[in-house]
């Protein structure tokens, strides 16, 4: 089952459902209002939700063209967001951007809780403040959450997947060592978060999903040009299911938790430009610790006002199930 909400001027959305093939939706108000009070009922309403689903794809509701454009993201409110660090090369490459001599942690993962009341649809812009923040973008998977009750067991962790789509984890990296040094972490160095126009079902993705693990390529371009296709089962720690027991090890988690599984890298020695079958990278500073790495010159700037990001993962089978982010960088005015 595919599902998105609509913007229909509240602060929540409406609850849509969206065709297989990602070209019609239909509203699923009358089942329930948005997707948040979809999970918070989801024993409830999924049958209803799944019949109409089908409907849909067999032609017995005509329903509407479906446009990117006017969702909102899946939960633009959420009661939490959880990032993990789950691929150790984006660890490693990162950890070496700070100087760190520290070994990256391989044994438990690490997370952080990032803001979640206000995330961003697939095509909303990326607002910044000033130009030299050292602005990157961070392409991962991301899982949205049922109940999860404290310290789970692995059969509460595999029941807890609700919905799986993708994300850009904005990052100021200007402003990261100020957070880590001066406060309690991330602060002021994560603005809005942005994720995919669809969230769909793990059902939904067949072979794609397996053991806490999504399959297949995380695209990701830069003012059109390829940047990274890493494969995202390859090369993760920690499969959701760990990070789901993780995150719950003290304290419960709701329903509309989302929990990302970090920065999809791959291990490779490769720099930008990369060809067609390059693997790359899935944010900016790894490529340019790969090019300092190589030459002692980091040549790919951050983003700057008017780039555009687009993110995008695509199936073994070339199916793009989440649809594509794809936004804008903007400059806004400062006040006086």
């Amino acid at each position: 089952m595919k599902l998105a909400t609509l913007d229909n001027g509240t602060r929540d959305g409406q609850l849509a459902i969206v065709s297989k093939d990602l070209k019609r939706c239909t509203s699923a108000s009358a089942i329930s209002p948005n997707l948040q009070t979809a999970l918070d009922n989801w024993s409830d309403v999924y049958a209803a939700l799944d019949a109409l689903y089908h409907k849909l794809n067999e032609g017995d509701i005509a329903g509407k063209a479906f446009e990117p454009h006017l969702t909102l993201a899946p939960l633009p409110r959420a009661y939490q967001w959880i990032d993990a660090s789950a691929y150790l090369p984006h660890l490693q490459r990162v950890r070496a951007a700070k100087g760190s001599l520290q070994d990256p942690q391989d044994e438990k993962p690490i997370m952080y809780q990032g803001g979640s009341d206000h995330l961003l649809g697939a095509e909303k812009d990326i607002e910044v403040t000033d130009d030299d923040l050292a602005l990157d973008y961070e392409a991962e998977i991301a899982v949205i959450l049922g109940d999860v009750p404290l310290n789970p067991s692995d059969d509460d962790a595999r029941n807890a997947v609700r919905l799986i789509t993708q994300c850009n984890d904005v990052s100021l990296r200007r402003l990261v060592a100020g957070d880590l040094q001066e406060g309690f972490g991330f602060f002021h160095s994560k603005p809005a978060s942005a994720f995919g126009p669809v969230v769909v079902t793990p059902d939904e993705l067949g072979a794609a999903w397996g053991e806490g693990r999504v399959t297949g390529q995380l695209q990701s371009r830069v003012n059109g040009l390829l940047y990274g296709q890493p494969r995202t089962e390859k090369e993760m720690v920690f499969d959701f299911y760990q990070l789901i027991k993780t995150a719950a090890q003290t304290r419960s988690l709701s329903a509309g938790t989302i929990l990302g599984g970090g920065t999809v890298a791959n291990t490779h020695d490769q720099i930008l430009p990369i060809s067609s079958d390059g693997i790359g990278f899935s944010c900016i500073v790894e490529a340019r610790m790969a090019e300092k790495a190589a030459d002692a010159e980091q040549r790919t700037p951050f983003l700057k006002s008017g780039d555009q990001v687009s993110i995008q993962f695509l199936t073994d089978n070339g199916d793009a199930p989440f649809g594509e982010i794809k936004q804008t960088v903007r400059l806004l005015n400062k006040p006086d």
